[in-house]
């Protein structure tokens, strides 16, 4: 398990720090976006793969999983409510950091005012079937990204960035790393310094 306190360096730099001090790997397509903004999180992946349209794995994740994980669901792309309410509030009651979905969820309304962090690629209002128990914690792939359970997951509005366990020490420090030099540049900025310079742009506007 990561550190809860390294989560919470993770997860108040966001997925575009962390994705940048990653060497600009681990974004998940965008088409997978947040369905409650405003909310963030960063947790250790629980993998689980559902069957086409079939919940089944999410509900036997849901009883699996740890506080602070981020199930990291393969809904094959299927326009299907994977997630709803009541499962949320299943996940949420279990100390489960939030979900992220190849597929559809629905009940948004009720997502959003539960606050509970989802994103996924679309809304669907047909429910999934519960039939097929799908595979849990095993190596998947995700938006053209893959995950393997114990990876690290950062996610916000501006999408979900996933990162191999092997690699969070060394992503941790070049994330810390970015943040100083963000804020160097900010004071910077606000002394009256230009992008232009602080960021040896000059070069690239000669003709």
């Amino acid at each position: 398990m990561i550190d809860q306190d390294l989560l919470e360096v993770f997860r108040r730099a966001g997925a575009a720090t962390v994705h940048e001090a990653y060497g600009r790997r681990g974004d998940v397509d965008p088409r997978i976006m947040a369905m409650t903004p405003g909310l963030s999180v960063a947790g250790t992946a629980f993998t689980v793969v559902c069957e086409r349209g079939d919940n089944l794995a999410i509900h036997r994740a849901i009883a699996e999983a740890r506080a602070n994980d981020v199930l990291v669901v393969c809904g094959h792309h299927e326009k299907v409510g994977y997630l709803g309410d009541i499962l949320a509030e299943a996940a949420q009651s279990r100390g489960i950091a939030g979900v992220v979905i190849d597929g559809s969820c629905r009940d948004i309304a009720e997502l959003r005012r539960m606050k509970f962090p989802v994103w996924a690629r679309d809304l669907a209002i047909r429910g999934a079937t519960k039939t097929m128990p799908g595979s849990l914690a095993i190596p998947l792939w995700i938006g053209g990204v893959p995950v393997a359970a114990g990876d690290l997951v950062v996610a916000d509005d501006d999408g979900v960035c996933i990162v191999s366990q092997a690699d969070v020490d060394t992503v941790l420090e070049a994330t810390r790393r970015r943040l100083a030099q963000e804020e160097d540049v900010r004071e910077k900025l606000r002394a009256g310094g230009l992008t232009l310079d602080l960021l040896n742009l000059r070069n690239f506007c000669r003709a």
